[in-house]
C-alpha cells in the first residue's frame, strides 16, 4: 500500500500570503490584458490574458505548497479529565448547581 502523506492544510500566515499573491497576479494580468486588448482592438485578447492570470494564480495559490505551511499552530495538550470517583457525572453537575 502506498502512503504519500500529502499535507492538505495552510497556516494562517500562508493563507494571507496566498490571498495577496492571487490578488496581485489577477490584477496585474487584468491591467496588462486590458492594455493589450486596447492595443490590438480585440476584447478576446483581454479575456484570454485575464484567463491565463487566473489559471496561474490558481496553480500558485490553491495547492498547499510548503511555502504556505511555514508557521504551524502549536496546539495545547489536552488536560486529563478528573476521575469522577465512581459517581455519575450528572450528580456532580447537580451538586454544583446547589
Amino acid at each position: 500500500m502506498l502512503n504519500l502523506n500529502i499535507q492538505t492544510h495552510m497556516d494562517f500566515v500562508g493563507q494571507h500570503k496566498a490571498e495577496m499573491y492571487s490578488r496581485f497576479i489577477i490584477t496585474l494580468f487584468g491591467v496588462v490584458g486590458l492594455i493589450w486588448g486596447a492595443i490590438t482592438q480585440q476584447f478576446s485578447q483581454t479575456v484570454y490574458t485575464l484567463g491565463a492570470g487566473f489559471i496561474l494564480a490558481s496553480l500558485l495559490t490553491i495547492p498547499p505548497w510548503p511555502m504556505y505551511r511555514r508557521n504551524p499552530l502549536n496546539w495545547q495538550k489536552p488536560k486529563p479529565e478528573p476521575s469522577s470517583g465512581g459517581s455519575n457525572g450528572d450528580e456532580n453537575k447537580q451538586k454544583k448547581k446547589k
